[in-house]
């Protein structure tokens, strides 16, 4: 069985930086394209970023600049380097296999002063 675990999240001021991790247990994680979305409370979830099975990395107009998206396929896990956070960023974030429907239960993230 697949699962996914984010970390990583938690409270932050303006201006700062975190690293989310997304493990990945179960399946084949190189043949994985993975997303990261984020959902605010009364807001749409959006997609936050990308990377494919090659490495190919997306981001959102919102992201562009600021957030890095990376893997290691030896440690089963995606990155999401997020810095010069604003209060806008706060939000749970949660990672997803592109195409199988498998998410995990999400790392909140907080900008706050």
């Amino acid at each position: 069985q697949v699962q996914l675990v984010e970390s990583g999240g938690g409270l932050v001021q303006p201006g700062g930086s975190l690293r989310l991790s997304c493990a990945v247990s179960g399946g084949n994680f190189p043949l994985y394209g993975i997303n990261w979305y984020r959902q605010a409370p009364g807001k749409q979830r959006e997609l936050v970023a990308s990377i494919s099975i090659g490495g190919k990395t997306n981001y959102a107009d919102s992201a562009k600049g600021r957030f890095t998206v990376s893997r290691d396929n030896a440690k089963k896990t995606v990155y999401l380097d997020m810095n010069s956070l604003k209060p806008e960023d706060t939000a749970a974030y949660l990672c997803t296999i592109l195409g199988y429907g498998y998410w995990g239960q999400g790392t909140q993230v907080t900008v706050s002063s």
